[in-house]
């Protein structure tokens, strides 16, 4: 059983949520963009984009690989769609999520290396770590960054992070995800059941919310966007961890309380569903 001081808990995250001010405007809560999106993946990055909006960051910006990739979301037309050139010349950005979608292109390496040696808060997804698994360099880099990072592994992605096997990594969750944390120095968020947020000073915790209905494509990428929007909303990478992966558990439970899943429960879902998490939260905590 694991130590109680550890666990997740809601009354943990209510008092980390930024606060809403009532003569606030959007600048006032933040920039996140979005990069990804390498052909066959354009879904990713708008997962991603979608879910940052709905977590409350005032603006969302998104930039894709594909050739021929959509210049606008028509669904959620608010998101502003660019190119990786465009986005990395915005200069207000507080948060850069990169990863989802990404691929493993020559195009690819090169948006990392660039992102990496920038003086913002990084959240690094999807193929954005196994590049970092793969090339040296890359790691070396993101040990030496000063800006907060925050790195979202599935157990197969953390396996070729730390040069093990998946079974080896689900085995040691707890342990792994620290590994992983102190050897990147970065805040490191092990996804799986009992998602695990560790960070580099030797501190973790373990979420309690969260069910099956979570096992579907896309999810990932809801958390990823997720954990971007709140650390674009001045949250620390610790904070915008553990508030995301309690918010996305949470919000993946009351969907299946109304009956909406776990079987066939939606990435798109629990985006919409994450936002009503965060608005009872802060009632709460008023």
């Amino acid at each position: 059983m694991q130590n109680i001081q550890h666990l997740l808990t809601e009354s943990m995250i209510q008092s980390v949520l930024p606060p809403r001010n009532s003569d606030a405007h959007k600048g006032s809560f933040g920039s996140v963009a979005i990069i990804g999106g390498d052909a066959g993946m354009v879904g990713a990055v708008l997962l991603a984009a979608r879910t940052a909006l709905h977590c409350g960051v005032g603006r969302v910006y998104a930039a894709m690989l594909c050739i021929g990739a959509p210049s606008v979301d028509i669904s959620q037309p608010e998101i502003m769609l660019r190119t990786p050139a465009e986005i990395a010349q915005l200069p207000q950005l507080n948060c850069v999520v990169i990863g989802p979608g990404l691929g493993q292109s020559s195009a690819a390496i090169e948006l990392l290396e660039f992102w990496l040696v920038q003086n913002v808060p990084l959240l690094l997804d999807a193929d954005a770590l196994n590049l970092i698994a793969s090339h040296l360099h890359l790691a070396s880099i993101v040990i030496s960054r000063n800006a907060e990072t925050v790195i979202t592994p599935h157990p197969g992605e953390a396996a070729k992070l730390l040069a093990t096997s998946s079974e080896h990594i689900q085995k040691n969750r707890t342990e792994s995800a620290l590994a992983l944390a102190r050897t990147l120095q970065v805040t490191c968020v092990l996804k799986g059941a009992g998602t695990i947020c560790a960070q580099h000073d030797g501190s973790w915790f373990i979420n309690t919310s969260g069910n099956v209905g979570l096992a579907s494509g896309g999810t990932g990428d809801v958390l990823s966007g997720m954990i971007g929007s709140l650390m674009a909303q001045g949250l620390t990478a610790l904070e915008a961890a553990k508030t995301g992966v309690y918010v996305h558990g949470a919000a993946a439970d009351a969907l299946v309380k109304k009956g909406v899943g776990p079987v066939g429960l939606t990435a798109s879902e629990v985006a919409l569903e994450a936002r009503n998490i965060i608005n009872m939260l802060n009632k709460k905590s008023d």
